[in-house]
């Protein structure tokens, strides 16, 4: 529970080391790649090719582009991950979630390259949209995870059911 209470807590200490660049965050890359900076951002101008590639390096299914468009558009935040190398950066990371303006937001397509995974950056991708998502009031936080990602989730401090709630889904016939 520790993520959760470092998020709610007044004094806000994530575990997250960052450090404020405008509206980017970045923390020291783990790994051999020292030189690399990892930053975070919630620009929503995103080469949506480039957003393509990172969906495909874990193989998800390709999506319209129009209707990604749209959705990144209407999100509430949008918080991406970028790895930069001098002048270069690559997205490395994307995670989106919508809102009523007030008391939930729903966390969507949470997404880290496969090169990248296994560093905590996860974690901190997950860390950032929180603390968004807190700084704005939003008090209850919902997501839905594939069963193979379910135990990550589970560490960060999300609850399957909690008391008993179910998600329940429609879809057109």
């Amino acid at each position: 529970m520790g993520f959760w209470k470092s998020l709610f807590s007044p004094t806000d200490a994530s575990s997250v080391p960052t450090q404020a660049v405008s509206d980017d965050y970045a923390i020291n890359a783990p790994g051999p790649e020292q030189t690399a900076r990892i930053i975070f951002s919630t620009d929503r101008n995103i080469d949506l090719y480039e957003l393509e590639e990172l969906c495909d390096a874990v193989g998800w299914s390709r999506r319209p582009l129009r209707k990604v468009k749209k959705a990144i558009q209407h999100s509430f935040l949008v918080v991406t991950m970028w790895e930069q190398q001098g002048a270069r950066k690559r997205l490395i990371g994307f995670s989106r979630a919508t809102s009523d303006h007030a008391f939930n937001a729903t966390i969507w397509d949470v997404v880290v390259h496969p090169s990248f995974q296994g560093r905590g950056l996860g974690k901190a991708l997950m860390a950032q949209l929180i603390k968004k998502l807190r700084s704005e009031d939003i008090s209850n936080v919902t997501l839905f995870a594939d069963p193979h990602v379910v135990n990550f989730y589970k560490n960060l401090g999300f609850m399957p059911d909690p008391e008993g709630i179910k998600g329940m889904f429609w879809y057109p016939e």
